[in-house]
């Protein structure tokens, strides 16, 4: 009897209190989610850094299994094409040579070695001429006048300055020539960036314009165009 008596006591009990608790699925999920974010359980994992690199890793071993996939001969075809492109990328640089930086423009008028006076640059253009290499001798002409310019004190020495710039500085003060030095600032942009090649009537307009220019007055702020004659 009393084993029957502790079965249906037991029973008795279950069915009173010890129901085992059903908790639904999102407040469960919200619990454990809410444990997980402690720092306690996050102190040995990658900070950003380590995760944006294995990303970018993952992202590398991607790219070339793809380009194995596709490569004729899978990774070996890859690895022949590797081989080839590093040979095309070094023939090129010697070839080539290393890049060269530069601190001045693009467009800058003198080059980078260094000042010279403007009689070394008619020097050099007169040697350019007589040798018939009109591109060299116009650029070097070019040169000359905007040097003039600068040891006359009507253009301030500016690094850096292009021919059209100083073509439209000195032709505020020399404004019977404005015409002829933008005409000669255009000559030597485009024998210099325009890959035109120069001929003689072009060196001759340019030596021509600079042995006038040499004797030519300024108009000096102040002074009427009429006071300058």
């Amino acid at each position: 009897m009393s084993g029957v008596g502790g079965i249906t006591t037991a029973r008795r009990d279950t069915a009173a209190g010890d129901i085992p608790v059903d908790t639904p699925r999102l407040p469960a999920r919200e619990a454990a989610e809410s444990e997980l974010s402690k720092p306690m359980y996050h102190e040995n994992d990658p900070n950003f850094l380590q995760r944006a690199l294995n990303q970018f890793w993952d992202w590398v071993a991607g790219v070339f299994d793809a380009a194995a996939g596709a490569a004729p001969g899978g990774p070996a075809g890859l690895a022949v094409l590797v081989v080839i492109v590093i040979g095309l990328a070094a023939a090129l640089w010697w070839r080539l040579g290393t890049p060269q930086r530069s601190s001045r423009s693009a467009d800058a008028l003198f080059d980078s070695d260094g000042p010279r006076s403007a009689a070394q640059h008619r020097a050099a253009a007169e040697t350019h001429a007589a040798a018939l290499r009109w591109t060299e001798a116009v650029q070097e002409r070019m040169r000359a006048i905007v040097r003039s310019l600068e040891e006359r004190a009507l253009l301030d020495p500016r690094p850096g300055r292009t021919a059209d710039e100083a073509a439209a500085e000195a032709g505020r003060t020399l404004l019977e020539h404005t015409t002829r030095l933008r005409a000669a600032a255009r000559s030597f942009d485009d024998v210099t960036y325009g890959g035109r090649t120069a001929d003689q009537p072009t060196y001759l307009s340019l030596r021509t314009l600079d042995l006038e220019l040499d004797e030519a007055k300024p108009l000096l702020p102040g002074t009427s165009r009429g006071a300058t004659g």
